[in-house]
């Protein structure tokens, strides 16, 4: 969401603008819709009162949340406002990339959600995934066809994961995978721990083509798991900018790099 606006939006455009950001990030703050929007906090109490009554959202403590129960906690939202411009400019490109009838993989994580959320109506493809809050956002794409592999719930990153998951990773041949990760450096690229380390494996190995989505942030953070190496890797779509032993690493590995740029 934009923090300046040229005009004041209507009542209409700013409840349109609100169910978008809570389509987007699963959670709102009032203060925040406040700021963004430009008007006080009592309009915007008042826009959210509205759209609750209408069904459209639900009034939680401190903000607003999509009416699906907790499908997507605040914790998870806090992620996906971080770098919320980074993401959303990566999720676009990643978008650009596919074909209307492409089988992807979207991989959890809150870069890999935000391609979710700008899929274009005309994607005809198939969606297969392991996220929670990917298979409620591909609820309002009802062109696509979406597979789910099931598995045991991990609550803080909204992710099916375990035995029966990687085992039906290992059935997947994509076209597409939209892969997410901690951290990439020339050494590959790193998880934080070990609970998705399986079936992302399983994942890379069924794709015919990987793309990598990280923020900027990522290209300069260490994780201890490694994932992959470059070589593995045929797309490194990022805000930058990438550091420059990263850049030739990638040259050298055959690894395309693209720089997406945020919206001013």
């Amino acid at each position: 969401m934009s923090a300046t606006r040229t005009r004041r939006l209507s009542a209409q455009e700013r409840a349109e603008t609100i169910v978008a950001e809570l389509q987007r990030a699963g959670f709102a703050s009032i203060t925040v819709l406040s700021q963004t929007l430009g008007v006080s906090d009592m309009t915007i109490r008042r826009d959210v009162r509205r759209l609750a009554d209408a069904g459209e959202l639900r009034m939680v403590h401190g903000g607003v949340s999509l009416p699906h129960g907790l499908l997507r906690t605040a914790t998870y939202a806090g992620r996906a406002e971080d770098e919320s411009d980074s993401k959303r400019a990566i999720a676009e490109a990643a978008a650009a990339l596919l074909g209307a009838g492409d089988s992807v993989v979207i991989d959890s994580g809150t870069t890999c959600f935000a391609v979710s959320a700008v899929l274009p109506r005309s994607f005809r493809g198939t969606v297969i995934t392991h996220s929670v809050p990917v298979l409620q956002q591909m609820l309002m794409n009802t062109a696509a066809t979406v597979l789910c592999l099931g598995g045991e719930l991990l609550a803080e990153s909204q992710v099916l994961i375990g035995p029966r998951t990687t085992a039906a990773a290992k059935e997947i041949a994509s076209d597409v995978l939209l892969l997410g990760a901690n951290s990439v450096d020339t050494g590959g690229v790193y998880l934080m721990g070990d609970r998705e380390h399986l079936v992302k494996r399983a994942f890379i190995e069924g794709a015919k083509k990987v793309v990598l989505l990280v923020d900027h942030s990522k290209l300069t953070r260490s994780a201890p798991v490694r994932l992959a190496g470059l070589e593995e890797i045929d797309l490194l779509v990022t805000t930058g900018p990438v550091p420059q032993d990263l850049s030739l690493a990638c040259a050298e590995r055959g690894v395309e790099v693209i720089e997406a740029e945020r919206r001013s």
